[in-house]
């Protein structure tokens, strides 16, 4: 059985056998073997699988637990962002995006911290914060929210995630939509981010 390391668009950790181009974390959540906890803190990054040769041993006592994304839009729509040292190039990236979309200076890793943080939850839970946009605007590799299901928009489709991957199509939609990844990922997107997205079905 796989452990309950994996995370979906809407950030939940769960046992599934689909396969993680990107690692990462939320601090310490386990005890054991076992996640006891949603997130220990607010700076939520995405991690290359390797980097300089490290090796990481998961579960162990104390220590940060390992999480695995599918691909990149999958760890932006769970409320996760590019790590500053084993990912320098795409953080960096991230970060010039994010000061374009928003304007002024680039932001501090901490800064960001706690925009998302507040974006991707209720104050004082561990409630998701969705948000509303209208899908025209809304850029690729951007999560939606259709009839309960995540939904990856891409060009003119919308391609749902399953515990499988990826798998249905169908047009993108149109008007007003839930939106799961936060609203400053997704204006970093907007402004030129090139987000990774996992092979889609044919």
């Amino acid at each position: 059985m796989p452990d309950r390391n994996r995370v979906t668009p809407f950030g939940d950790l769960v046992a599934i056998p689909l396969r993680g181009a990107y690692t990462g974390n939320r601090g310490q959540l386990h005890s054991g073997r076992e996640i006891v906890r949603f997130h220990a803190h607010d700076s939520w990054v995405t991690c290359a699988l390797r980097f300089k040769g490290r090796w990481n041993e998961q579960w162990l006592p104390h220590r940060m637990t390992w999480l695995f994304f599918q691909d990149e839009a999958v760890s932006f729509a769970a409320g996760h962002r590019p790590c500053g040292e084993c990912r320098h190039a795409d953080y960096k990236a991230y970060q010039s995006a994010w000061a374009a979309a928003a304007g002024g200076k680039p932001p501090s890793a901490r800064e960001m911290n706690r925009r998302l943080h507040a974006e991707r939850l209720y104050r004082g839970t561990h409630r998701r914060r969705l948000h509303s946009a209208d899908a025209a605007t809304l850029p690729d590799g951007a999560f939606v929210v259709i009839d309960e299901a995540p939904f990856l928009i891409h060009g003119d489709e919308a391609v749902e995630w399953t515990t499988a991957g990826y798998r249905a199509r169908r047009d993108r939609p149109e008007g007003a939509v839930t939106v799961l990844t936060p609203p400053s990922t997704v204006a970093a997107l907007g402004a030129g981010y090139r987000v990774e997205i996992a092979p889609l079905p044919s």
